[in-house]
């Protein structure tokens, strides 16, 4: 536990740091552009995407359930042992279904679907 403490606070110090950092630079690069008079809205685009959030993290846990079912399965059935099992089942299945929502995002946008 005390390892952890070691990393997370100073982590936490440093994001805190550069997250203000990064908001004082970005209100200063907006505030230049309304003095010049420039339109705010090249920031933002005309027609964006869709984005589908809710079905990415749906498919991710679903992957990761998956990974954890299989690897349950495969530790009761073969030899293999649960410390090699999890994490490789948990990463492909997650990463699967992270592929699987990248082309289901990319037909989305192509107007295949």
């Amino acid at each position: 536990m005390e390892n952890l403490q070691e990393i997370l606070i100073p982590a936490i110090i440093f994001s805190t740091i550069y997250g203000i950092f990064h908001l004082f630079i970005r209100r200063s690069e907006r505030l230049t552009m309304m003095e010049k008079g420039i339109d705010a809205s090249l920031f933002y685009p005309k027609n964006p995407a869709p984005v589908y959030s809710s079905l990415k993290f749906g498919m991710l846990f679903i992957g990761v359930g998956l990974g954890i079912l299989l690897a349950n399965i495969l530790v009761a059935t073969t030899v293999i042992t649960e410390e090699v099992a999890y994490p490789a089942f948990i990463f492909l299945f997650a990463g699967i279904a992270l592929v699987m929502n990248f082309i289901i995002d990319k037909k989305d946008k192509e107007g295949k679907i």
